[in-house]
């Protein structure tokens, strides 16, 4: 079992949105209200990575933009649901959060510099992370895969549409079979798609472990620290 006082969570874009709006309040605050929960509860140094798909969703652009162009959009996406989520986080008493971005913005976030949010988390501030990795052709999955490296985290939470891995989509096949466990290279083998085969490989070479589970089950994150696997799949070498 990995003892994890410091880790990592990737949020989907789509948590941020409804069918009725790509960007719903409501839905800052309940992350929020769970997230400050789950700190005060287990006392993890918590960073996050955000996606951006509710707003935007570069990969899905059509042929007459520019992939690289799309991304960009992408990573600007990422970055107003950073805001968004850090404001939540403040107005419910984290007021130490911080926002930090691949991208240069000193407006509205502080650059993202490995050392610097190192000291924020040893410091038990939240540490939100957006803008992906700042390039094109990287989606967030990478930048979680990179970050948790930098941040010298010791898992990476992967919050999911469906409660762990599958040897196919759920959503289209009944029979699908759902893994408890898997190692780094059988998810590359089997080209299972739960994260792209850049951040597999990027987490099977820093060793960092990675559990997915269904974002429903957010409030359960307190039992993926105490080292209960049972809801979701763990990636692993």
């Amino acid at each position: 079992m990995v003892e994890v006082k410091r880790g990592i969570l990737k949020l989907s874009g789509e948590l941020f949105g409804t069918k009725e709006n790509h960007i719903d309040s409501n839905r800052y605050s309940e992350v929020a209200e769970q997230l400050i929960e789950i700190q005060n509860i287990t006392r993890i140094q918590l960073a996050m990575v955000v996606g951006g798909g509710n707003i935007y969703r570069g990969r899905e652009a059509g042929s007459e933009v520019d992939h690289t162009e799309a991304d960009s959009m992408g990573m600007l996406a990422t970055i107003m649901n950073g805001i968004g989520l850090r404001d939540a986080l403040v107005r419910y008493g984290a007021t130490n959060t911080r926002l930090m971005t691949s991208i240069s913005i000193p407006q509205f976030a502080e650059p993202y510099i490995r050392t610097k949010g190192r000291y924020h988390l040893d410091n038990n501030r939240m540490v939100i992370i957006a803008g992906g990795l700042g390039i094109p052709n990287f989606s967030t999955d990478s930048a979680v895969a990179q970050y948790g490296d930098e941040l010298q985290c010791r898992m990476i939470f992967k919050a999911s549409t469906v409660d762990g891995v599958y040897d196919c989509d759920p959503k289209k096949n009944g029979n699908a079979k759902k893994y408890s466990q898997i190692t780094f290279q059988e998810a590359l083998d089997r080209r299972l798609k739960v994260m792209d085969a850049t951040a597999f490989t990027m987490c099977e070479n820093s060793g960092i472990p990675i559990f997915v589970f269904n974002i429903n089950d957010l409030h359960r994150l307190p039992e993926i620290i105490g080292g209960d696997y049972s809801f979701g799949t763990l990636i692993s070498r």
